[in-house]
């Protein structure tokens, strides 16, 4: 039997039939969690006046009615609809990156495209603030995520460059000069935090620790483009990630081009984790908690995990911002302590049983 009959035979035992089960369970997840989003809040809609804030029913004349329709179309909706593509977005990075490197620990924080992106916002908050003056303050605003979508392209191509050679890309040496550049970063972000005063600080704390506060429909259409174009990518690259856990050589031997492939997933990791950050500031575990609980769940096949995982993603950040607005209302806890307090003792245990398993 050849090596490209065993890998077919490998990915087609790995596919479950009951995707679109799970899928649909996923999605009912997400609406459950979407919908609870849409009636909590420092401003709470009770169930009994959402038709009208959703323009269900006419409001004319009903006060409350418009106030609920001004806050639900203004704030909540762009809120929880980024917060959704965003959470799609980092869990899918995470499911490709693992994928890639055949690795359930790796992360697109571990090749420093995140600490990238937050070293250049931080340049942006510091810097920017006092080249633009008090005058043109409001600048910072729109140049603030353009500058983290820009330090994590910029870190891409740098990691690309140190990588490849010759036409090949060495994935080890890829994931190790994102350690050294994300520790570079870092030490950069520290540099620019003794720098700042007391209200670049605070912007700086803030962005680090992730906040979906200044999500609008315009940052969702734009998380919203890349999410579409990346599920369109998947369905591309999924049954040759499936045949990439053979290892290099056997994926080659059936038919993959293995580095169109490694460049094609770095550039969509990458592309995903900018865009992210450049919205909400740098969320962690999403992207490592999320594929690795649907591997245990669903098993490996990548055509049923990527958009799982995307699904599951999405749900979990809207319902991690749901109590990140709340809990402390009507202030706003950060959703990186969040998602780092639950996710952290989750993924440790996920470890503990692991080494359970093989018998350390």
């Amino acid at each position: 039997m050849s090596v490209m009959e065993i890998g077919r035979r490998r990915v087609a035992r790995s596919f479950r039939p009951r995707s679109g089960a799970t899928l649909a369970v996923l999605l009912m997840l997400l609406l459950i969690a979407a919908a609870t989003a849409l009636t909590v809040g420092a401003a709470g809609i009770p169930l009994s006046r959402l038709p009208a804030a959703l323009l269900l029913q006419d409001a004319h004349g009903n006060a409350p009615a418009l106030r609920d329709q001004m806050v639900l179309w203004s704030i909540r909706l762009p809120r929880i609809v980024t917060a959704a593509i965003i959470g799609a977005l980092l869990a899918a990075s995470g499911t490709l990156m693992q994928g890639l490197f055949r690795n359930p620990l790796a992360d697109p924080a571990l090749v420093g495209v995140a600490s990238g992106g937050a070293l250049a916002a931080a340049v942006s908050i510091v810097l920017l603030d006092q080249i633009l003056g008090s005058q043109l303050r409001f600048l910072q605003d729109h140049l603030l995520p353009i500058a983290a979508f820009g330090g994590s392209l910029v870190t891409t191509i740098l990691l690309y460059r140190i990588a490849s050679r010759a036409g090949r890309t060495s994935i080890a040496l890829f994931l190790l000069a994102g350690i050294a550049i994300a520790a570079i970063a870092n030490a950069g972000i520290g540099v620019l935090v003794f720098l700042a005063d007391d209200r670049q600080l605070r912007d700086i704390t803030f962005w680090m620790m992730g906040s979906l506060s200044g999500a609008s429909w315009a940052k969702a259409l734009s998380c919203a483009l890349v999410l579409a174009i990346a599920l369109l990518v998947f369905v591309k690259v999924a049954r040759h990630l499936d045949l990439l856990v053979l290892g290099e050589s056997e994926a080659f031997h059936t038919g993959v081009d293995v580095e169109r492939l490694k460049l094609l997933s770095i550039v969509l990791v990458s592309s995903m984790t900018g865009v992210a950050v450049s919205i909400c500031g740098v969320i962690g575990f999403v992207g490592i908690v999320v594929p690795h609980l649907l591997r245990l769940v669903i098993g490996p096949s990548h055509r049923l995990l990527l958009p799982a995982s995307a699904c599951l993603g999405a749900a979990m950040l809207v319902a991690a911002d749901t109590v990140a607005r709340t809990i402390v209302a009507p202030a706003e806890m950060p959703i990186g302590i969040l998602t780092a307090a639950i996710g952290a003792p989750f993924f440790l245990a996920l470890l503990l049983r692991q080494r359970k398993l093989v018998g350390l």
